[in-house]
């Protein structure tokens, strides 16, 4: 029979620790600690008692908690000596079902990982759904894993020891987290479609208006009519626009949503996530035939990366009335213009400009979406408030100085154009650590022609530089810029600097952020705020109505852009409840 919250927060404290034994592997100290937060408000509530237990603990007690833990496919394994937990793990991810190249690889693996870190190999093999992760994946992350920096893996090892045990919590307490499941399938089923070159190699590449692409707003709009949307269409440019109705005909709507295409060789959840969870929570409110004081409008965009075409934002900008026509001539690298194919897809060019959205008829816009950054996963948080979209300066640039011999040209003599963009580039690292939230990056770095015995006499760079506020990001600019000149000067060098794309800071809209909030503290999950160093379709609706995001943790130390970018259905769900939440704290206002 299933545990309750009830019964757990009404028991003793032995008979409390005893209830929850085998949760954390031979360490039931971690739930007497914890069990001093009662009453749990939520199963969520109850998982974070117990992170932070274990963050406060210190590094001896944490690394006994992982020495605590067996081998994969190990000793105790063999001799049939794991708890009833492991030996459950182990099995559903077929790991006692090795061949013998497997399992010799593991050992392998196994005696290099404990020589090189000293604790076992740690790894939550039931996976983000749950379901049990294929060995080669198994296999594969462990020889990865391998190359991490030891305090790193350590940290590695305990966040999947939490997720080890968020699943033996729910296996306790017979919870599923059913709409986090269905929400998990729909990203599935849409990263079937790749653009050609990518998927013969299984990897993720949907830019605008492939083939791939196509196919995906099909399913996205097929799946918004399953779920009760009374109204789907792929307007345009492409964007899959589903709007289930307001309660009266004269409502207003709510938009939300987010991008389907992806990067090259990308994640499954950028972008996908922001379309999905909402729609989860519109197939909810019409499985209880429920409609809201306020309609939902979910846009699942056509084009946010800008991949296929040099046009960002391309979708969400349609609706704000900034499509630049002059995108239409632009060609691919087949040397397709993008007129020729939304004609081929058969999208109406002429129609573009009626796709702005009037702003009186909406209360605002809410994105969800994975992080793509560490900021959640490292503190062990399943969801975060964002408190503003960046604002950004690009840089293209160009320093000058004299190509002489490496041999013979004196230190003090030199016009080293590589070195004067290496003395920035410290710069630039130094000046955005002095502000918070602030970053700023040199990602291309290049001496033209250059030679193993030539002093460089040119060197091309770029500057990326993003902070919270356009006043940081203007304070950030003008310091580096003036360094770059100051740099110039005393190393007689010159250089140009073109601005190749700016955009302004989104802040949230202080309502719409603190709806976020309430919500994330209704489904028992703590309240964390954060900035976003990535652009998200908010920042274009910002310009029309006010907007206000909500992050999800990514697995992997949040990495994005990345086949290994990953979250669980645990927190696709608490994105669901809170998304609901939020929808039910609108409605008792707009009532």
């Amino acid at each position: 029979m299933a545990l309750t919250l009830e019964q757990l927060n009404a028991a003793s404290l032995p008979d409390a620790v005893a209830l929850l034994d085998g949760v954390y592997e031979h360490s039931p100290w971690i739930a007497e600690a914890a069990l001093a937060q009662r009453p749990f408000r939520s199963l969520a509530h109850l998982k974070h008692a117990m992170v932070r237990v274990l963050a406060q603990a210190g590094v001896d007690k944490q690394l006994a908690l992982i020495r605590a833990h067996p081998e994969l496919a190990g000793k105790a394994a063999v001799s049939q000596q794991l708890t009833a937990e492991s030996t459950n793990e182990q099995s559903r991810a077929g790991l006692t079902d090795c061949s013998p190249e497997e399992f010799a690889r593991i050992q392998q693996l196994n005696a290099e990982y404990n020589a090189r870190f000293g604790f076992p190999f740690i790894l939550a093999v039931r996976g983000p759904r749950g379901l049990g992760l294929p060995r080669s994946e198994i296999i594969d992350t462990f020889a990865r894993r391998l190359g991490n920096p030891p305090q790193f893996e350590r940290e590695e090892a305990l966040r999947n020891i939490h997720r080890i045990a968020e699943i033996r919590l729910n296996d306790k307490f017979g919870y599923q987290p059913t709409l986090g499941n269905d929400v998990w399938d729909w990203h599935e089923r849409l990263a079937r479609h790749s653009d050609p070159g990518y998927a013969e190699q299984g990897q993720l590449t949907v830019t605008y208006l492939t083939d791939a692409h196509r196919a995906c707003a099909q399913h996205i709009s097929h799946w918004m009519r399953e779920s009760g949307f009374d109204e789907v269409e792929i307007d345009a440019v492409g964007n899959v626009v589903g709007r289930y109705r307001p309660a009266a005909g004269d409502g207003k709507y709510l938009m939300t949503g987010s991008h389907y295409d992806t990067v090259r060789n990308g994640g499954k959840y950028d972008g996908r996530l922001g379309i999905f969870v909402p729609m989860a929570a519109v197939r909810e409110l019409h499985r209880q035939g429920r409609r809201l004081p306020f309609g939902i409008e979910v846009v699942a965009f056509s084009e946010e990366e800008g991949q296929r075409y040099k046009a960002t934002f391309l979708g969400s900008g349609a609706l704000t009335g900034h499509f630049d026509t002059a995108w239409l001539e632009q060609r691919d690298a087949d040397g397709i213009t993008m007129r020729q194919a939304m004609q081929h897809a058969g999208l109406c060019v002429d129609d573009i400009p009626k796709l702005k959205r009037d702003p009186a008829r909406y209360l605002g816009f809410v994105e969800v979406h994975i992080e793509q950054g560490p900021v959640l996963a490292e503190l062990d948080l399943p969801l975060g408030v964002v408190t503003s979209i960046n604002g950004c300066a690009r840089y293209v640039c160009e320093m000058t100085g004299m190509a002489s011999h490496a041999g013979t040209t004196p230190m003090d003599r030199r016009r080293d154009a590589a070195l004067g963009v290496a003395e920035l580039a410290l710069y630039m690292e130094q000046r955005a650590l002095q502000d918070s939230g602030c970053v700023a990056t040199m990602g291309m770095l290049a001496v033209p022609s250059g030679s193993i015995n030539v002093v460089p006499g040119r060197c091309a760079f770029s500057m990326d530089m993003r902070a919270p506020t356009d006043a940081q990001r203007d304070a950030l600019v003008a310091d580096v810029l003036a360094r770059l000149r100051a740099i110039a000067e005393r190393r007689g060098l010159q250089y140009t600097a073109e601005l190749a794309m700016q955009a302004s800071a989104a802040p949230s809209d202080p309502a719409w952020q603190r709806r976020w909030e309430s919500a994330v503290q209704d489904v028992g999950a703590p309240l964390y705020r954060l900035p976003s160093g990535a652009g998200h379709d908010a920042m274009k609706l910002h310009e029309l109505m006010p907007q206000a995001m909500l992050f999800v943790r990514g697995l992997h130390s949040g990495i994005s852009h990345n086949p290994l970018e990953s979250t669980t259905s645990d927190d696709m769900q608490l994105a669901v409840d809170a998304f609901s939440h939020l929808l039910g704290q609108l409605a008792a206002e707009v009532a």
